[in-house]
């Protein structure tokens, strides 16, 4: 609770509507903890039995019989005419008044007439001694509830144990003073009684509930026959107190004993008047605590009560332990879900002790670990689960305890990676019992998945566990089974062992690779010295028919095993180097190639891994050497290695001889090379090895591993040509002062070059195209210095004839070199031409005439640019004719432009070009050229028939008037005249006016002279 629960302000003790009696008690309740006597009704032996008071008279025995220390004080005694009106009952309580006052106005008559000697004098006597008569009758009367209340108290205090307190003699004690719990010195002793049991059955400080105090207190406050709203205010007067003596201490344990103690009070006064404690009990109005803070105080409390509650819960659960731990949760006002966590909680923690205990057994230093002890523990966890799902689906599961379910470790001690490991351990030695016996129950795999989920392990780990266990003891069966000659003497050998797997439940696909590892580990021992002997192999196909073991995975078996041990040899042998492969080299590759057993496929392989990766360093040297000659020089060490290693290695593998090996790669080289039709190519005839080559150089590489696969065609080609550069220019050195000296090689290299060509795995179609591709190249850097200019005479033809002979290009891949460089020169004047002006549509059409491919030799942005020109030049030409046929669809196709381009580029021509035509005629006219102006007009008119406009404007009128009296002038064509009136906007009169003048505006043979 939040130490705001117990602050409230002075003036809140002044807000209760406590009677001012009970404060004023001559023996108040100390305020400290330790005098505070806490008593349990149950368990307290009455030791007033035999002195309780009797039906007739309750309080007979009771003062006699006083206990010296009671959590209601000690005996109260009368004082005054108190022991006087304890004696007197009722009735004679009032004869006895009625006589005294009686007599007491006779005796003050009588007197007052005796010294008076008048009535008048008697009448005041009387009413003297009357008064004071009628005050001793009121003292009496007075003290009645008085008496009663000490009455009461030491009748209540009279008990060791309160709960022997009834209401009967309650009752009788107030009926014999005729008194009522109306009576305010009577109430509030029943209320002070009440406080002081009440203050002494909730436990102080950190002293937690029993859980019997809710009903002692509501027996007690039956019994005293207190109403609601007084015990009410009572309850609220301990929490004062308990604020108050939280004011007094200072320390922080005392501040937070006193919160504790203030949360049980909240709790059992909660319980005690039930629903009606909401408005019976105020605390959030006198002490400022929230209904958040009422409800936590509750709730804790609720729960310490039920946890002390399970404690008494065993592994051995009953229905009628389940039926109280129910009727107990609704009786602390427990919420199901809390309930529910607290058993679950609970459960959790008996298995954890039994966990605890097995793995004290388990990892014991001082004894040997104890299976049974520990499988003993699991047994339990199990059997308290079945149990706990047995009650969960028992009839009447509704009237149990929430809560039953199967035991999860899940948010306990072993509900963390640190833990898990040891889990782990458990479930190996459950699992490792369960097939002890050399198979495994079903009840046993049933457990395990139990085990498993209390243990919350992962499905996978846990059959990573079981497979293990399994694994072992089915080798164990295996191994019995061998030497005890059960599967030797089985029928199936199949059958035999798919029951051991059935036995104990085993996978046979794992099955099946433990027999592959005992394969391998057999396989292991039979090479240890390096081959493997009839018996070796007698006994591994033994083992392989026993264990039914795969053709397939033999081979795998092999290959590796026998396969490592191989490439061991291989590697030893290649390390020995050019000049280290000698004889005892031979005999060890042929001893483990043939005495390992391998296949030949499986053998080539190997030593393929090996010698490729040798060549890959070689080809790394050669790319990172500075010049060509370097890089040959690589190359060569290269092919020296596979002709005097490599070729060597592959004959032992083979078990033939070398010699016989380079026969048939010269024998299958020429047979390569005879289908072919490159019998031009000088370079390719010389890497033909001949029969002297051959008696020079010696015996030929193999060509069986190469690096086909290890480079792309582009980089083993590069290499190639690197080396045949090589071949044809010579080894170069250079000199000092920037000189070379180039050194002529001898057809020997070419034959170097065919064997680079096998250890680079180049088809005979992709070294013709090497040879060819630098023929080709040769071939161009001549012809293009012979016709630099573009032009193709008979000496130039007769010309790059020699070249060609002398390179050795087919005719056919020469005449495309030479088509290809006029063709380009021939682009490259065209091209020029059309920029420069020079080439018109006319010339255009010639050369396509002339099967020139105009397409790609000029570009799309000049051909554009052409036809522009040409349109220009036609709305310029004067002539005033549009041919739409011409400019639409001839012309576009004759450049290859698209004909929605070409009607673009004419119509935005034609716009821009009819005003202008018409601001040029105006310039000539004033400048008196009549055959410029006619032009001009024209120029419009053809404008006009691209794009149809309408008529223009003009600033001085009477110009176009005279624009049109020249062209009339002109004889020209009456649909164009009658155009031109309409586009200048003269009217039909203006035409008469001008036709009537005829000669008079401009008199014919004179000078130019305009009207203006």
């Amino acid at each position: 609770m939040k130490p705001t629960i117990l602050t409230t302000s002075p003036s809140s003790s002044q807000q209760l509507p406590l009677r001012p009696s009970i404060f004023l008690n001559p023996t108040p309740l100390p305020l400290s903890a330790p005098s505070r006597r806490r008593i349990r009704v149950s368990n307290l032996p009455s030791r007033c039995t035999a002195a309780a008071p009797s039906d007739d008279d309750p309080t007979t025995t009771s003062t006699s019989q006083s206990p010296e220390h009671s959590i209601f004080g000690g005996q109260k005694e009368l004082t005054g005419i108190q022991p006087l009106v304890k004696s007197l009952s009722p009735p004679v309580r009032l004869a006895t008044s009625a006589i005294v006052v009686a007599g007491a106005f006779a005796a003050g008559y009588q007197l007052g007439y005796r010294f008076g000697g008048n009535r008048n004098a008697a009448l005041g006597g009387a009413a003297v001694l009357g008064a004071a008569g009628g005050a001793a009758a009121y003292a009496v009367r007075a003290s009645v509830p008085e008496v009663a209340a000490v009455e009461l108290h030491n009748y209540v205090a009279g008990f060791n144990d309160p709960g022997v307190v009834k209401r009967d003699d309650i009752d009788k004690i107030a009926s014999k003073y005729g008194v009522s719990k109306q009576d305010e010195a009577f109430n509030a002793e029943l209320c002070d009684l009440y406080l002081r049991f009440v203050q002494s059955v909730i436990p102080p400080g950190n002293q937690e509930l029993i859980g019997s105090e809710v009903d002692t207190i509501i027996r007690f406050k039956s019994a005293l026959g207190i109403d609601d709203p007084e015990a009410a205010a009572m309850h609220m007067e301990i929490g004062r107190r308990i604020f108050r003596q939280r004011l007094e201490t200072g320390d922080r344990e005392a501040d937070i004993e006193q919160r504790r103690a203030f949360q049980k009070l909240i709790y059992v006064s909660t319980l005690v008047f039930g629903e009606a404690s909401t408005f019976l009990l105020p605390w959030k109005r006198v002490f400022k605590v929230t209904d958040a803070q009422v409800e936590v105080a509750i709730r804790d409390n609720a729960q310490r009560l039920y946890t002390s509650k399970l404690k008494t819960i065993s592994r051995d659960l009953t229905v009628d332990q389940l039926v109280s731990l129910r009727e107990a949760q609704l009786l602390y006002r427990l919420s199901d879900e809390l309930a529910e966590d607290l058993f679950k909680e609970h459960s959790r923690k008996l298995v954890e002790e039994n966990i605890t205990a097995a793995l004290n057994v388990l990892k014991s230093r001082t004894r040997a670990p104890g299976v049974t002890e520990v499988v003993e523990q699991l047994d339990r966890i199990l059997a308290f689960n079945n149990l706990l799902v047995t009650l969960k689906n028992h009839a009447d599961a509704d009237r149990f305890a929430r809560g039953i379910v199967p035991v999860s470790l899940i948010g306990g001690d072993y509900d963390s990676d640190r833990k898990i490991d040891d889990l782990k351990l458990l479930y190996r030695a459950y699992a490792a019992d369960a097939v002890s016996s050399g198979h495994m129950e079903v009840n046993k795999l049933e457990a395990l998945n139990q085990l498993r989920n209390i243990f919350g392990l992962g499905k996978r780990e846990a059959e990573a566990i079981t497979l293990d266990v399994t694994s072992k003891a089915y080798r164990k069966r295996l191994a019995q089974s061998f030497s005890g000659g059960d599967m030797e003497a089985a029928d199936s050998k199949a059958a035999f062992l798919q029951k051991l797997c059935d036995e104990l439940h085993f996978d046979p696909q794992r099955a099946s690779q433990i027999h592959e590892e005992i394969y391998r580990q057999k396989l292991q021992q039979c090479v240890a010295d390096g081959e493997l002997s009839e018996e070796d192999v007698k006994a591994l196909l033994r083992l392989r028919v026993m264990l039914c073991i795969p053709q397939e995975t033999v081979e795998a078996a092999h290959s590796d095993i026998c396969g490592s041990l191989f490439e061991k040899v291989v590697k030893e042998a290649i390390a020995s180097g050019v000049d280290g492969y000698d004889a005892e080299v031979k005999k060890s590759v042929r001893k483990a190639a043939h005495g390992l057993r391998l296949t030949r496929e499986a053998a080539m392989s190997i030593a393929s891994k090996a010698v490729r990766r040798i060549f890959i360093n070689y080809i790394k040297r050669a790319r990172a050497s500075q010049n060509r000659t370097e890089s040959a020089r690589e190359l060569k060490k290269m092919i020296a290695f596979n002709t005097l290693v490599v070729t060597e290695l592959v004959a032992d593998i083979k078990g033939e001889s070398s010699d016989k090996a380079s026969e048939e790669v010269v024998e299958v080289e020429a047979k390569q090379y005879e289908d072919e039709e490159w019998e031009s190519l000088q370079t390719l005839r010389k890497i033909r090895p001949n029969k002297e080559l051959t008696a020079k150089l010696g015996k030929q590489g193999q060509t069986e591993i190469n690096l086909k696969d290890d480079l792309p065609e582009r980089d083993r080609t590069d290499l190639y040509k690197t080396y045949l550069l090589y071949c044809i220019t010579g080894e170069v050195t250079n000199i000092p002062f920037g000189a070379q000296i180039t050194t002529k090689k001898d057809d020997s290299e070419y034959v170097l070059l065919n064997q680079l060509g096998g250890i680079l795995g180049l088809t005979p179609k992709e070294i013709v195209e090497v040879h060819r591709g630098l023929a080709e190249q040769a071939f161009r850097q001549q012809a293009e210095v012979i016709l630099a200019d573009g032009q193709l005479t008979k000496a130039r033809i007769d010309q790059l004839n020699e070249v060609q002979k002398q390179v050795g290009l087919p005719p056919e891949y020469a005449q495309k070199v030479i088509k290809n460089i006029t063709t380009t020169k021939m682009a490259a004047a065209i091209e020029t031409a059309v920029s420069q002006g020079r080439l018109n549509i006319k010339q255009i059409r010639e050369l396509k005439e002339a099967s020139v491919d105009l397409d790609n030799m000029i570009s799309e942005s000049l051909r554009e640019n052409l036809f522009k020109k040409t349109i220009d030049e036609m709305f310029s030409s004067g002539t005033g004719e549009f041919d739409e046929e011409e400019v639409y669809e001839k012309i576009p196709a004759d450049l290859n432009i698209k004909a929605e381009k070409a009607r673009v580029v004419v119509h935005e021509l034609a716009k821009s070009r009819l005003s202008n035509s018409l601001i040029q005629a105006v310039a000539l006219l004033r400048q008196r050229k009549r055959q410029g102006v006619v032009s001009s007009l024209n120029d419009l008119l053809a404008c006009d028939k691209a794009v149809p406009s309408e008529p223009l404007s003009w600033e001085v009128p009477e110009e176009l008037v005279d624009l049109f009296a020249i062209y009339l002038k002109s004889d020209p064509a009456p649909e164009k005249l009658s155009r031109l009136q309409y586009l200048l906007g003269i009217s039909d009169s203006a035409v008469a006016a001008i036709r009537e003048m005829g000669d008079r505006v401009l008199p014919a043979g004179a000078e130019e002279e305009f009207a203006f």
